[in-house]
């Protein structure tokens, strides 16, 4: 059975099931920030999945990306697989834009996360969730 790392957990909401990964919307409202996490235990690295799960992984990366462009029309889309603070793999899918509060710097460690209201949440979940049913 799949066990997502708590950290994950806790900072982000659950959105879908892709046929690899898991969907989760990071909770902070100050960047529209998608997570892809490989459903499979003890990875931490792209090449620790198989060939075809790595293909899969790129697909999939790609459909978020699409995603996050069709949602919020980023100026740029930062993704990356960075593992320093919680190893299991996962994919951050992050809508950069000009005005945000740490452009042109990374997301990370720059300022304070504000949480989503739990209003906000629910609809921007429900609106990204549809939006892969759509589209998947």
């Amino acid at each position: 059975m799949f066990k997502l790392d708590s950290r994950l957990h806790n900072d982000t909401f659950f959105v879908c099931d892709l046929s690899l990964c898991r969907v989760l919307l990071m909770n902070d409202s100050q960047f529209p920030w998608l997570i892809l996490v490989p459903m499979k235990n003890d990875i931490a690295e792209i090449i620790d999945l198989s060939e075809e799960e790595q293909i899969t992984l790129l697909k999939e990366s790609a459909l978020a990306s699409k995603a996050m462009q069709a949602l919020f029309s980023p100026l740029k889309l930062n993704v990356a697989a960075l593992g320093n603070v919680v190893r299991q793999l996962h994919v951050h899918h992050v809508a950069r834009f000009e005005n945000d509060c740490a452009w042109p710097k990374p997301v990370w460690g720059n300022q304070p996360t504000v949480a989503y209201n739990t209003n906000d949440a629910k609809a921007l979940v429900k609106s990204v969730k549809q939006w892969f049913k759509d589209n998947s």
